[in-house]
């Protein structure tokens, strides 16, 4: 099936790409929310009307999330976890927990943006990598520190 995407779609493509998926998942994924539309004719000649739309809409989401960028590359987010015998964690450190983090350092981000390829179950210093746009990638100290239990 033939499709036209309204939005980046992570693996498949980048908005006003004309892509072929199976139908399956144009019609339970894509489609019901609006990430895609029907390739007809009608739509691939407003396609092209809407690619500078798009273009320039991209534009402007690159140069907030680089201002978004600067803004974090010096933040460093400091996370208390409570720990057991030989410093090992009870549970990990999660995106959403870095995500929380940042919100009460004043920073808003979302959690999908937060790229942890594993849950952290360590203590110690990691750099985490932001996906703030397809172009933009940032780095985020986290530190992870235990409490004592009790």
């Amino acid at each position: 099936m033939k499709l036209i995407l309204r939005e980046d779609v992570y693996n498949l493509g980048k908005s006003g790409e004309l892509v072929t998926v199976k139908e399956g998942y144009a019609r339970n994924y894509l489609l019901p929310r609006n990430l895609a539309m029907l390739a007809s004719s009608a739509n691939v000649k407003q396609l092209e009307h809407e690619k500078k739309v798009i273009e320039l809409r991209q534009q402007k989401l690159k140069g907030s999330a680089q201002e978004q960028a600067k803004k974090l590359e010096g933040v460093k987010v400091v996370i208390k976890r409570k720990v057991g015998e030989q410093d090992k964690l009870f549970g990990s450190v999660t995106a959403l927990d870095i995500a929380e983090a940042l919100a009460a350092a004043g920073h808003k981000l979302d959690r999908r943006l937060i790229h942890l390829p594993e849950p952290i179950k360590a203590i110690g210093a990691f750099e985490v990598e932001m996906r703030l746009h397809r172009d933009v990638v940032a780095k985020l100290n986290v530190a992870v520190e235990g409490e004592a239990q009790g």
